[in-house]
């Protein structure tokens, strides 16, 4: 009887610990927690939008470029490993939940810490698949992740396991960004970047799923449909890295795929998200979507159709890259349409808080 006792009194205090960690954010924080923004400067202010976005509207992310698409600008976040240092530790003493500090260096031509900022040479994923030798692929993975992590970036968008079925798709073949059409191959070269990430304390992210590879077109310019060149193959790294349990951050396509969902885009698909990511594949890390503000989606929805579809479907941290278009104030029209949402119970509380609670398992290992 005492045991028992002394196991109704442990799982009590357990509750109580477990609904005051609950009640502990509000739901502004909770939402803050699942946007992603993109911002211009090689440093900040107090004046900043991004520090207003930080301190008003808690946001959980931030991305980082070195060129800025809309301005056709070579000047953005990056200019040195000092500065770009410098900036990373300011954003983060204006949050009180630690950002994730995001990039997208994958190496070769998608590479944002470029050598003429005196940062290491990386090689793309094409070669590394091309060499196809292991301890090569370590050797630039582990240098990524340590050129990451003495900046302060703490999230990588990267590595791609996008399979190459298409060497003239523009986004990815073209650009060197798959290690190859064969699925193995991908995910042997995928699994030693996740775990130099790992040892390294950088998360890594899979992308793009369920898998951008076949396509002909550009997600960035337009809608991008890959009904008929789509192979249930393109599954296989997720299926193996998951089953591995190597995973935790993955980020969708905006590829449409009838056979998948005859009505939408991966991003905003609960049937791929949900259907098959989540129940099928049983992924229970962090969903990022894929930049909010390129034309696939940006042009075929409206905003608050789409952040509606993309919550609901699955997706837990919301990316505005604030990059191929630029506005100051996305991150308030984001936070007050998902609050009107919430309202008016279009998205529920209790969605909000799976993606948050997802979220908070893992920044809670960046304070160790």
């Amino acid at each position: 009887m005492k045991i028992i006792f002394y196991k109704i009194i442990f799982l009590f205090f357990i509750s109580i610990s477990l609904s005051f960690s609950q009640e502990k954010y509000d739901i502004d924080t909770k939402i803050g927690q699942m946007i992603l923004v993109g911002f211009r400067g090689l440093d900040i202010s107090d004046s900043s939008s991004i520090v207003r976005d930080i301190k008003q509207y808690k946001i959980g992310s931030v991305i980082l470029f070195d060129y800025d698409v809309e301005l056709k600008s070579p000047i953005r976040n990056i200019e040195s490993p000092k500065q770009v240092k410098k900036l990373i530790d300011k954003l983060q003493s204006y949050s009180k939940i630690p950002l994730f500090v995001t990039i997208d260096q994958e190496g070769g031509l998608v590479n944002r810490l470029k050598e003429k900022f005196g940062f290491p040479k990386t090689i793309s994923a094409e070669k590394l698949g091309k060499i196809n030798n292991f301890d090569t692929t370590t050797k630039y993975a582990i240098s990524i992740a340590k050129t990451l992590k003495s900046i302060g970036v703490n999230l990588n968008f990267a590595p791609c396991v996008d399979l190459n079925t298409n060497p003239d798709n523009p986004i990815i073949g073209k650009k060197e960004r798959s290690f190859s059409s064969d699925p193995k191959i991908v995910t042997k070269h995928a699994e030693v970047f996740l775990n130099a990430f790992k040892r390294n304390k950088i998360f890594g992210t899979l992308k793009h799923f369920p898998g951008h590879g076949s396509s002909k077109d550009d997600s960035h310019l337009g809608f991008v449909d890959v009904t008929d060149t789509w192979k249930n193959e393109e599954l296989y790294p997720y299926a193996e890295l998951i089953k591995k349990k190597k995973c935790d951050f993955i980020m969708t396509a905006h590829i449409f795929n009838s056979n998948l969902d005859n009505k939408l885009p991966a991003t905003l698909s609960k049937k791929i998200l949900t259907g098959i990511l989540r129940d099928s594949l049983k992924f229970n890390g962090v969903i990022f979507s894929d930049d909010m503000q390129m034309k696939a989606i940006a042009d075929h929805y409206g905003l608050e159709s789409a952040i509606e579809y993309a919550i609901n479907a699955g997706v837990d941290i919301i990316t505005f890259a604030n990059n191929v278009t630029y506005d100051e104030n996305i991150v308030p029209k984001v936070f007050n349409i998902i609050k009107n949402l919430l309202k008016e119970g279009k998205i529920t509380e209790e969605r909000i808080n799976q993606s948050f609670n997802r979220i908070m398992k893992y920044k809670k290992l960046l304070s160790k």
